[in-house]
Order: structure tokens, then sequence, then C-alpha cells
């Protein structure tokens, strides 16, 4: 995505994927800073607090660690049962009735009997992992082959059957997960309309975020982030394009993957597009996500590209190193990536202190010279992908008569006071309109892409510094829920480099502004999963910046 909106000819600009695109502009629906007021510009960043509201009684589990909680069943003081009643009770009395956080569509009502059985397992063999016992959210574009929908929070899938888990659904399993639930996400990923609000679909309605209940919880994994930033769950699992892992991630001071492309299998997940679709770890700490990323990584004879996986794989614990930015070379990408928030810009501002006080060697600037050049033809090849993609997901379900992206497009038509309340389907029936992935403008826009964003981008800005990583806002502060315009414009975001190249992105919570959270980005070269963990880690163990939600009515 491009820091700022830039017009297209058919007068479309793009938000978040799974955020939504609004045209030949790639620029993510929640990522997007609002315009500062005045009244807003204040050099304080952090002092001020959103407006107080009833706060939730104390849960016990805040802010749980998954070593925390497999301390806790080691000891006795938990099962994994204990665990999944207290979590749900955490889901009933805050997504439906209190804040009404509206983030998970529905819960398993199989998990307490599957952590029954893992509970009797550890007792008789021990455990299998760091996961054993563990609840799990996974957003609803993810497949399971269990009692739960998979829909991508549309009213057209339910009731359609899955052929088998995702791989990475069958991954949690083998590892000692228990699947708690489903979570709310921007319809389709947010890849329906130019007008979309990212957060709301038609099963679930609207999500909110938990630090300011009128502000975006971004999209298009919403509600794997506001659930798991509202303790809803240890940890969850999202699904990215361009955005849509690490934009709610920073609007929720959550820790986002997003993963090389190949190093998770996308088989069994509701696409977007083959070219830059993944799955990855939302969670409250480095060290969660790092546990949860070793998890579902691997290869998958359902999904090719994961072979690409074999030898970069590995335990991602073993990269927590406190003092892990000593000597690493740290490039500033300003250009684009800075400027268009003063909050923004002054929280990261105090981060890059942080970073070289840590012993980092910054390069300020190092600009990617590519950035915002590519953003028409990523949208293209989106468009194209989608069509192809979605008919390839639909053609292996079955119970229902949704076949293609046309049919999905006539359901919502024939549907739409509960599709399309709020805005339409412009997104899809311009993807419909495109012809098979043969046509060479997919093929040019596609090389487009992988040039501009990999050689003559990220791997040229690397190689030019001697970078070890990049570093950026990830993004301006959370807009308003607007359901009558939509996401609003401005702002900047730093994740359509990395999701064009399929290179990986983390996020981490750099602060507040207001009492709404920014994230800082780590993101590099295919396979830098692990450098990037460690300088996150160290950045994020440093700071110690992430604190719960106050479920306030609104930003002060």
């Amino acid at each position: 995505m491009s820091d700022r909106e830039s017009p297209a000819a058919d007068g479309m600009s793009r938000r978040a994927f799974g955020a939504t695109i609004v045209g030949g502009a790639l620029v993510v629906a929640a990522r997007r800073a609002p315009q500062i007021s005045l009244r807003e510009r204040s050099s304080d960043v952090a002092s001020a607090a959103p407006a107080p509201v009833p706060a939730p009684a104390p849960f016990e589990l805040d802010e749980a660690t998954v070593a925390s909680l497999q301390d806790g069943m080691r000891s006795g003081q938990h099962t994994s049962r204990s665990l999944c009643e207290k979590y749900l009770a955490r889901i009933a009395s805050l997504d439906r009735t209190g804040p009404a956080l509206s983030h998970v569509l529905e819960t398993n009502p199989d998990a307490l009997a599957i952590a029954d059985a893992l509970d009797a397992e550890r007792k008789a063999k021990g455990v299998r992992g760091p996961l054993h016992g563990i609840p799990v959210l996974l957003k609803d574009n993810i497949a399971t082959r269990d009692k739960m929908q998979t829909t991508a929070g549309s009213l057209a899938l339910v009731g359609a059957k899955v052929p088998r888990d995702a791989f990475i659904a069958q991954r949690l399993r083998a590892a000692g997960a228990v699947l708690l639930g489903k979570t709310n996400l921007s319809e389709w990923a947010n890849f329906r309309s130019t007008h979309s609000s990212s957060g709301w679909s038609g099963r679930g309605g609207q999500g909110k975020n938990p630090y300011a209940l009128d502000r975006t919880p971004s999209g298009s994994s919403s509600g794997t982030g506001g659930a798991i930033a509202a303790n809803y769950c240890a940890v969850g699992i999202g699904t990215e394009t361009d955005g849509s892992i690490t934009s709610p991630s920073s609007c929720e001071a959550l820790v986002g993957i997003k993963p090389t492309l190949g190093l998770v299998s996308r088989s069994g997940i509701v696409p977007i597009a083959h070219s830059q679709d993944t799955a990855g770890p939302m969670c409250r700490s480095v060290a969660d996500a790092a546990a949860l990323l070793y998890a579902i990584a691997g290869a998958d004879t359902f999904d090719a590209i994961t072979a690409g996986s074999h030898g970069h794989v590995s335990d991602y614990a073993k990269a927590l190193d406190p003092r892990g930015l000593k000597g690493a070379r740290i490039g500033l990408p300003r250009e684009k990536f800075f400027g268009y928030s003063t909050h923004t810009d002054a929280l990261a501002e105090a981060a890059i202190r942080v970073l070289k006080d840590a012993g980092a060697i910054l390069v300020d600037p190092a600009n990617i010279d590519t950035a915002g050049k590519f953003d028409d033809s990523e949208l293209e090849v989106l468009l194209y992908e989608y069509k192809a993609d979605m008919a390839s997901y639909l053609s292996e379900l079955t119970n229902t008569s949704m076949k293609s992206l046309a049919d999905l497009i006539a359901f919502n038509d024939a549907h739409a006071s509960e599709e399309m309340p709020f805005f339409g389907q412009e997104i899809m029936i311009r993807a419909q309109k495109k012809g098979p992935l043969s046509e060479p403008s997919y093929r040019k826009a596609l090389e487009k892409n992988h040039q501009m964003s990999r050689a003559s981008g990220i791997d040229a800005t690397m190689d030019k510094y001697k970078l070890d990583a990049l570093v950026a806002p990830t993004q301006g502060p959370p807009s308003l829920i607007d359901l009558l315009n939509g996401d609003p414009g401005g702002g900047g975001s730093v994740t359509t480099p990395a999701a064009v190249a399929g290179y990986p992105h983390i996020t981490v919570n750099m602060g507040f502004a207001r009492g709404v959270p920014v994230g800082l980005s780590f993101f590099g070269r295919a396979w830098s999963e692990a450098k990037l963990i460690k300088y996150a880690f160290a950045y994020e163990q440093a700071t110690k910046l992430r604190k719960p939600p106050t479920f306030a009515e609104h930003m002060a």
C-alpha cells in the first residue's frame, strides 16, 4: 500500500487486504491515519487516555501468555478445560453484551470435550509441545471440518461443507491446541466494496476496537485482533493479502506476523489471491507469536508453494534474544512511510531512539525507491486471481450452490438487505469482468509486482545499505468507524512492499496516541522470520509498552 491515496483513472483507491481495495491505489482500510485536528496536535503523545467507562470485572487470565498458561496447567492451577471455560465466559460477557465487541461468530461446541481429552493425555503421556491444551481462535475464512462454519463472514456460505481442515488447522490440532471458535472479519477479507467498513460482515455485524469502541478494529482480521486484544483467548490466527494481519495488530496493540509466502500453507483458506495470501499469528507477545508460527509452518501437499519452506522452518523460540538488536543494521524508509501523522511520528522517533540505545546501527534514511509505484499493478493481479482462486476454492465445497464469483454476486443481489445494507460489491463486480490468468495483462502486472517489490524494491534497498531489516511505523492511529461512508482515506501504511513481494513482516506495539495503539513494523528479505522475530522481541523487551484495553466509548 502506498502511504497516501493516489487517484486512479476509474476513481478507485485502495484500503486493506484483507482490507479493501478502492481502485488503483492500495491503501489499507484501518491502516490509514485520520486527519489530525489542531486540538490533537500535542507533543505529549501517550499521556491522554480514552474517556473512562465502566470496565469489565477483573479477569483472571488477562494478558496470560502461552508459557504462563502451561505453567498453570503443569502446577494444577489450570486445566485445558478450565481455560476454555474461562475464555468462553469472557466471550459471553463481552461480545454480545457489555461493550458488545462482535468479534466471535461462533464457538466450538466440542471445545470442552477436546480439552478434556487433552487433559487426560497430559496426565497419561505428557505434553505434545508448547500449545498442548492452549485455546486458539481462528479467523472465519480458515476451514475446519467440524461443527463450525467456514464462511468468510458471508451468509452465502452458511451451511456449506468443507472437504477437510485447512492445513494450518490440522497443524494446530496436531500440536494439541483447542480450536475454541471462529472470529468475525471484514467480509470476504474486505475484498468486496470500495466503501466498506473494516470489521463488518453479514454474519457478525460491525466489530469494535476494544481500546476505543468508536474506532475501527481494522481489517480484515478484525475479529481475531479484537478478540486477542480483549483476552478472549490466548492466541489467534489471522490471514493477510496486504495488511490484514499487521493492520489490525497495529490497531490493537498486538504482535502480528505475516510470513514469507510459502512458509505457511494456504490450503483450506478462503482466498483473495495466491500470489499474496498467507495466514499468520496474532498474539499479545512476540514469544507467543513465535510459538504459534512454528506450529503452523511447513510443507503441505495441497499447496505446492510450501515446498519452498524446506530448510527455512525453525524453532522461532530460539530467536528470542533480548539483546538481539545489538549490531543489527536497520534501515528507515522515511519517504512514503513517515510524515503523515504527528502522533505516529512522535511515537516512531521514540522507537528509533530505543533501537539505537539497544545497539542497532541505524541507516537513516534508507528509502525504497519503488514504493508507491506498483499499487495499480497490485490491484490488477488481485482482481484476476480473486476470480480464479475463488472458483477453485468453491469447487471443493458441498451442500452449497455457490460455485463461482458470479454466484456470490448474485447471492448478494438477492439478499441485499442483509448483505449490502451499508456498502456494495464493486470490487467483486470488477473482478468478475477479468479473463483467465493466461491473459497478457495479468502476466505483465504480476511480473511488474515481483520486479518492483523484490529485486528493485526491498532487496535493492537492503543491498544498497547492507541492511538486516527495515523498520517504519505500521500505520497511523485507528480511524473512526463510518458505516455511512466506509473507511476514510489518508495516512500511511508500510504493508504493501512486503505483501506484494511475499516477504515477512512483523508488527509490535510502539505506544499509544491518545489511548489508541500504533504499531512498529520490522520487515525484510524472504525467509528472514527468525531474524525479524529477534529484533521485534528485543524491541518489545526494551519497551514493554502493551497494555490491556479499557473499552472506552471513544478516544479522548
